[in-house]
């Protein structure tokens, strides 16, 4: 429960993503979370439920890769668990707020519906901003174009290739 404090403390941006307790039970439980809740966002989406699931496979393998590949430039990989843990944990309490959000847009689409989306979608960007921010130790304009560029990177090429396939 002390481990889900700390990456809670994070989506507040007070905790250091490399400071966080390595526990991979809690990386898998946030894997498993973090591909049920997507394909499940995805399948309400696409209406077509391989091409959600391959969707999601791919996003999850891009995120995954993404984070590899930035850690290992920054020869920090030895925090992988860690800031992949802080990414998708963080991701999964956004859905945890997005999942009831999207039901009113999709019933009501009320305008208040659509500004607490967009108000979520930016906790979530400042959240990776600074996930981002603290492990390469660099400024915040810095994190928040490696942001845009991991949103990029795991979302849009996802649904990129997924038109493709």
């Amino acid at each position: 429960m002390d481990n889900i404090r700390e990456y809670l403390a994070l989506c507040w941006l007070n905790n250091d993503p490399l400071e966080l307790p390595r526990s991979v039970g809690l990386f898998k439980n946030n894997l498993l979370i973090y591909f049920i809740i997507g394909y499940l966002l995805q399948a309400n989406m696409i209406d077509d439920p391989l091409e959600s699931l391959y969707e999601i496979s791919l996003q999850v393998m891009f995120m995954l890769a993404f984070i590899g590949i930035m850690l290992s430039l920054n020869k920090t990989l030895y925090a992988y668990i860690q800031v992949t843990t802080a990414f998708m944990f963080s991701a999964n309490l956004i859905a945890a707020f997005v999942v009831p959000v999207m039901v009113w847009l999709t019933v009501t689409e009320d305008l208040y519906s659509y500004y607490l989306f967009f108000i979520l979608l930016a906790w979530y960007y400042a959240i990776v901003s600074y996930i981002i921010k603290c492990t390469l130790l660099i400024n915040i304009a810095a994190s928040m174009v490696l942001a845009l560029f991991y949103f990029i990177a795991t979302f849009l090429s996802a649904f990129a290739l997924g038109q493709l396939i």
